[in-house]
């Protein structure tokens, strides 16, 4: 049994295509179809359910794919004790991203984890879907850690280490009846046109629990992926926003920023990482050093 058949085997079951499975291993589709196939005739069985539009697991693969993820982590440590005596580390870490983490400088820790382990490739990937989408994608292996956003309960299929949380702010047009106010609650936003994030975005769950805390409708009228877009929407009247306080501190002309008062408002940066799977060394060290670095500007 070869493991780069393992490897093809766990990348099709993990990515539910073998296109997705090619492109994620640097390897020409064919490769991975004939290697699959070669793994199904030496166990006598199919593993994998082609159809038109998907491919899964059967129950011979299901019974299969912890083994081969186990024998596929025992080589990779394997590996990486041997670079370690070496003197280096080695692999790729695949690394989720938010569009806007404000006060963890990432491109600066993550150059210094390249200049301090070069020989380990950093492949960085951000989720249409926001991080319901990037816990998704680490929960079935197909990132090694992701920074993420998850206000309410803990999600299942991950380890979510908290780094910190940022306080959110009203962003007014600077014309809004509400601009003279300093006192501001939730039941004063009833009825207005909100600009926020996609469902699936941890900032927008956390103004939608606050809303849903105070027993208060809100209606979102524009969803914008990027966070640092929205003030330009509220500035123009097309609405108004509550946004991480990293976006508020530096707005132009034509906007103001209030406090919105009684309500949990405080949107949770951590890092998620696969429960049930040891990290190779290379992400285990990365994700110390974003542990540490998150303390670090805490304290």
């Amino acid at each position: 049994m070869e493991l780069r058949h393992l490897d093809y085997f766990v990348a099709v079951a993990e990515e539910g295509s073998f296109t997705a499975a090619a492109a994620r291993l640097h390897v020409v589709q064919s490769a991975v179809s004939a290697g699959v196939k070669a793994l199904e005739r030496e166990l006598g069985t199919v593993l994998l359910e082609r159809t038109s539009r998907r491919v899964g697991l059967t129950d011979a693969g299901a019974v299969l794919l912890p083994h081969a993820r186990a024998s596929l982590d025992a080589a990779r440590d394997g590996r990486e004790a041997v670079a370690a005596a070496e003197g280096g580390l080695r692999g790729t870490v695949r690394v989720g991203m938010l569009t806007s983490v404000g006060w963890l400088d990432v491109p600066a820790l993550l150059a210094r984890f390249h200049h301090a382990h070069p020989g380990v490739a950093l492949r960085l990937s951000a989720a249409p879907s926001g991080s319901s989408g990037l816990v998704a994608s680490v929960a079935e292996r197909r990132l090694d850690l992701a920074f993420v956003s998850v206000p309410g309960p803990r999600p299942t299929g991950v380890r979510l280490t908290d780094l910190g949380a940022v306080p959110m702010d009203l962003v007014l047009p600077l014309d809004d009846p509400l601009a003279d106010r300093r006192r501001i609650s939730v039941a004063d936003l009833a009825e207005r046109d909100f600009v926020d994030s996609p469902l699936g975005f941890g900032n927008r769950g956390v103004v939608d629990r606050a809303f849903e805390a105070a027993g208060v409708a809100r209606r979102v009228v524009i969803e914008v992926a990027d966070i640092a877009t929205a003030p330009s929407y509220v500035r123009h009247g097309l609405g108004i926003a509550i946004l991480p306080r990293f976006t508020t501190e530096r707005l132009g002309a034509g906007t103001v920023v209030r406090t919105v008062e009684g309500a949990d408002l405080s949107w949770p940066i951590g890092l998620a990482t696969p429960a049930d799977r040891t990290p190779s060394a290379a992400a285990a060290r990365l994700a110390e050093m974003v542990v540490a670095d998150a303390a670090s500007r805490a304290g």
